[in-house]
C-alpha cells in the first residue's frame, strides 16, 4: 500500500498567508532601511570632507546636497553635528512610523554617528 505524499489544502493556505505577510512587512521595512543607510554613507562622505574650520551652517549645507541627491526627506537642521579631537562628529536620529493595517503600525527608531569611523 502505498502512502500518500504531498501538501494538505489548508496547510498551503496557512503557508501562503504567512508568506504574503512576510512579503508585505518586508516591502514596507526595506525602503526605510535602504534611507537609513543612505543617510549614514552620506553623513561620513560629509564628515570626511569637511575642513577643520567649516561651521555648522557648511556642514548642513553639504550634508543636504547628499540628501538632495539620493531623494532623502531627511534634511541637515535634523544632525547633530560636534567636533571630538579635532574631527568633525554628525549624529543623528529618528523615528520612522509605518502604518501595517488598520490602527495598527510598526515604529522603529534608527540612530548613526560619524564616530566609529
Amino acid at each position: 500500500m502505498k502512502y500518500q505524499r504531498g501538501v494538505a489544502l489548508s496547510g498551503l493556505i496557512f503557508w501562503g498567508i504567512i508568506f504574503f505577510l512576510v512579503a508585505v512587512l518586508g516591502m514596507k521595512v526595506v525602503p526605510t532601511t535602504i534611507e537609513y543607510y543612505k543617510i549614514v554613507k552620506d553623513t561620513k562622505a560629509v564628515a570626511a570632507q569637511a575642513a577643520p574650520d567649516a561651521t555648522v551652517a557648511d556642514i548642513r549645507n553639504a550634508f543636504n546636497k547628499f540628501a538632495d541627491i539620493d531623494y532623502l526627506e531627511f534634511k541637515g537642521d535634523q544632525l547633530d553635528i560636534s567636533k571630538e579631537n579635532g574631527k568633525v562628529v554628525i549624529e543623528f536620529a529618528y523615528e520612522k512610523r509605518i502604518p501595517l493595517f488598520l490602527n495598527v503600525s510598526l515604529l522603529i527608531d534608527y540612530r548613526g554617528s560619524t564616530a566609529g569611523q
